[in-house]
C-alpha cells in the first residue's frame, strides 16, 4: 500500500449497519405474524405506536427481536425509507 493510501481516513458506518439489521428483523417478524395468521402491518402498527410487545407474536422469537430494537431508531430509519433520503 503506498503511503498516501495509507493516510487517508477511513469510513466506517455503523448507520448502514443499524438499518439492515433493522430491516432483517422487520422481516422475520412480519413473516413470523404471517405464518400466525394476522395481519402484519396492522400488528406491527400497534406495536410502534404502544410499544407493547403483545402486539407481536412470540413464533420465531419475533417479540423478543423486535424489542431489542430502539423505537426512536426504528421510527428514524422507517420514515427515512419512506422519504427515499
Amino acid at each position: 500500500m503506498r503511503k498516501e493510501e495509507m493516510e487517508k481516513t477511513m469510513v466506517f458506518s455503523i448507520k448502514n449497519s443499524r438499518d439492515e439489521t433493522v430491516k432483517a428483523v422487520l422481516t422475520t417478524v412480519y413473516k413470523a405474524l404471517e405464518e400466525k395468521g394476522y395481519n402484519p402491518i396492522n400488528q406491527m402498527v400497534g406495536y410502534i405506536l404502544s410499544e407493547d410487545p403483545t402486539y407481536i407474536t412470540t413464533h420465531k422469537n419475533a417479540r423478543s427481536l423486535i424489542r431489542k430494537i430502539d423505537r426512536d431508531d426504528l421510527l428514524e430509519i422507517l420514515l427515512k425509507s419512506y422519504l427515499d433520503i
